[in-house]
């Protein structure tokens, strides 16, 4: 069973969130938090794969990007690919 609309938006809501807050050392950005953290904000003893793809869309729509490492969850902003150098066929070539 999917992670409800209400739990689904309110989980996004949060991560996204915790992107401005002050913690860590930092004033704010990026943030990695364990898959276990992630688990308990969305009210779950597992996250299955559709679950994490929902979540990973929510934060999209808010304009984050959620990159599951397994045994935690990276979250950053859309923006900070934005600049990144493109590679095209002749450097994969």
């Amino acid at each position: 069973m999917d992670l409800d609309e209400q739990t689904l938006a309110h989980s996004a809501d949060r991560l996204a969130a915790l992107y401005n807050e002050s913690f860590g050392g930092k004033e704010t950005g990026r943030y990695r938090i364990a898959a276990k953290l992630v688990r308990a904000l969305a009210g779950r003893r597992r996250l299955y794969e559709d679950d994490v793809r929902n979540l990973s869309r929510a934060l999209l729509e808010r304009g984050f990007v959620l990159i599951d490492m397994e045994s935690f969850f990276v979250v950053m902003s859309a923006n900070t690919f934005v600049n990144y150098r493109r590679a095209n066929e002749e450097a994969i070539e």
